[in-house]
């Protein structure tokens, strides 16, 4: 196929030696399937700001930091440059995610990079060359996902560890290979310390998964994994190896109605997000 302008440099460069053809395209990102010597890849080009959710954007860089400080003030104001530094930031963060949840156990793409908005790591594949599907286009019985949500726990466990949220964890962004289930977009990952919005989008993250294993595994519906590993982080007592029960009580006292009206509204957005990937997803399949 033709070469992206976007990737063009990176075969002029040798970086990459041929496109193969286009995986996906989302709203964030378009992905190709390259080809690196020998080597099958994926390059994720990421979209301009104005064709990305501003809101979404503000939302999750919330606690980030420029690396000097004329680039964060510039950030701040909105300038030009701010914004070239901006998106520079934006498309750093993920493949930052990525080698740091690489190497505390979390099954991700391994990264090979980032180049002016494009970044370079592992096509996912099961063992007979396919390229792995989507969760949600994988049908699971009952020990299957109460198998993979334990997984998916474990990870959202070793990536708060980390330091990290995904922010965005749904059964769409979730790949499946013979081996279970592997984490990808991450460009929206925050800093769990530094972002207000840290412990609601962990509950948003765990509940999406549980609701989705929950429909092939309906006792998961019970749990409240989110509630117990925020719990748990909150206290220090988190780590990297501890043994989840899904169990989590009520303290007694003052029922918080601010909290409850957040989560309701929480929900709602999530739903609209939600309705919007299937859309997304039903327009990149077609």
């Amino acid at each position: 196929m033709k070469t992206p302008q976007r990737i063009a440099p990176l075969v002029e460069d040798g970086v990459v030696d041929e496109v193969l053809h286009q995986l996906m395209s989302g709203k964030e990102a378009t992905v190709y399937v390259v080809r690196c010597g020998e080597d099958i890849r994926c390059a994720k080009v990421y979209k301009e700001a104005a064709k990305r959710s501003f809101r979404q954007a503000v939302e999750y860089q919330e606690g980030r930091k420029g690396r000097n400080t004329r680039r964060q003030r510039a950030m701040e104001k909105r300038s030009k440059y701010g914004r070239e530094q901006q998106e520079q930031a934006w498309h750093n963060a993920e493949v930052d995610a990525l080698y740091k949840l690489e190497k505390a156990g979390v099954r991700v793409p391994q990264p090979f990079g980032c180049f002016d908005g494009v970044l370079l790591m592992e096509l996912i594949q099961t063992e007979d060359g396919e390229v792995a599907p989507r969760l949600n286009d994988v049908a699971l019985t009952r020990e299957q996902a109460l198998e993979d949500h334990a997984l998916m726990m474990g990870y959202v466990v070793k990536m708060l560890c980390a330091g990290l949220v995904h922010g965005d964890l749904s059964e769409f962004n979730v790949l499946v290979d013979d081996y279970g289930p592997v984490i990808i977009d991450l460009p929206q990952a925050v800093d769990a310390a530094a972002n207000h919005h840290a412990k609601s989008m962990l509950e948003r993250d765990v509940n999406n998964m549980t609701a989705y294993y929950g429909l092939s595994a309906p006792e998961l519906l019970e749990t409240r994994f989110a509630e117990e590993i925020w719990a748990l982080y909150e206290a220090g007592d988190l780590h990297p190896d501890s043994q989840l029960t899904g169990y989590f009580e009520d303290e007694e006292g003052i029922a918080d109605v601010d909290g409850v009206l957040r989560e309701i509204q929480a929900a709602v957005i999530e739903e609209e997000a939600r309705l919007a990937r299937m859309r997304s997803a039903d327009e990149s399949d077609s």
